[in-house]
């Protein structure tokens, strides 16, 4: 099995920082989504549960809404950041995509997006892409570059591969609960890596 290339996330400078403060209340944020949903999620609860005022939270966030977009960016973050290689070829880029697919659907609050609340999830992940998917995008984009370099990723534009392996993941993962009494997990996983092969086969 080919080695993968020892680099860093390439945009991981470009990762957002938040101090003390703001973690506590996105730490909040996450604590009443996996509790309430996002409709749970208000300016008066954050600061009671993060033991800081409102006028504390509204120096880095507009609304209850904009820390919701911050919690999951956060999230997000963590995943990407559990892929610091690049992938070398187009088997380690479909493994890469299927393992980052399987941490989203464990996470704690995507999780709890995908079961609970559908609307919310496609509200705030399909509805405009976000800074959330502008991050997945960003290390698509450039794991599909580095596995082209090696051969078995045609050779097209990788923002524009990146955006349709990104819709037709997002997509899977979203149906999925959808389809569970109709296709084993094993079957799912089957036929979604095919399709990504498919998608990046030279």
């Amino acid at each position: 099995m080919e080695e993968r290339q020892a680099a860093s996330v390439p945009f991981a400078s470009a990762l957002p920082r938040w101090d003390a403060t703001q973690t506590r209340v996105l730490d909040a944020a996450d604590e009443l989504i996996v509790r309430r949903g996002v409709h749970g999620v208000t300016i008066a609860e954050l600061a009671r549960r993060a033991g800081h005022s409102r006028p504390t939270i509204y120096r880095s966030w507009s609304d209850a809404d904009d820390v919701v977009r911050s919690a999951l960016l956060r999230r997000v973050a963590a995943i990407v950041a559990e892929f610091p290689a690049a992938s070398r070829s187009r088997e380690q880029l479909v493994d890469d995509v299927l393992r980052f697919s399987a941490l989203f659907r464990s996470d704690a609050v995507y999780g709890r997006l995908l079961d609970e609340e559908p609307e919310a999830f496609t509200r705030y992940t399909l509805q405009r892409v976000g800074s959330s998917q502008r991050l997945i995008l960003s290390w698509l984009g450039g794991a599909i570059s580095t596995a082209q370099e090696h051969g078995d990723v045609r050779r097209d534009d990788p923002a524009e591969m990146a955006v349709m392996l990104l819709l037709l993941t997002q997509s899977a993962v979203l149906s999925h609960g959808t389809v569970s009494d109709l296709v084993s997990e094993s079957a799912w996983e089957r036929e979604l890596r095919v399709a990504l092969h498919g998608l990046l086969r030279a």
